[in-house]
């Protein structure tokens, strides 16, 4: 496996390890449909969060929140639109991003919550 797949699954270990430590339940982990993915979609307190992981090492000069652009915000709507209608879904869904940025499996984690909005997208 190559080293940015590495660092990227040990990232989306350890923000699920964050979730569940802060009452989230993971639903899925890398759900796909045709092309689009969700890294993680978890559930609390009566909300789906579809949640982007983006894993970065210290010497990466970009933001890892700044990949997360208008592009892929779109990718995920189309995404999560597939997941609410394969799964009939009814709760509110919202988008957050996790960042982690450092190697090793040690990270510094930032959790943006309600991230972005799909109305603003």
């Amino acid at each position: 496996m190559a080293a940015h797949n590495e660092l990227g699954k040990a990232g989306e270990e350890a923000a699920v390890r964050y979730l569940e430590s802060k009452g989230f339940v993971i639903r899925h982990r890398n759900w796909r449909f045709k092309h689009w993915e969700l890294d993680i979609v978890a559930y609390k307190d009566g909300e789906v969060r579809v949640i982007e992981v983006k894993t970065r090492t210290r010497d990466n000069f970009k933001s890892p929140i700044e990949s997360v652009d208008r592009q892929k915000r779109k990718r995920l709507m189309r995404a999560t639109d597939a997941y609410i209608k394969y799964f009939n879904i009814d709760d509110p869904v919202y988008f957050d991003i996790i960042t982690l940025v450092g190697s090793d499996g040690f990270f510094d984690i930032e959790h943006v919550e309600y991230a972005f909005n799909p109305m603003q997208s």
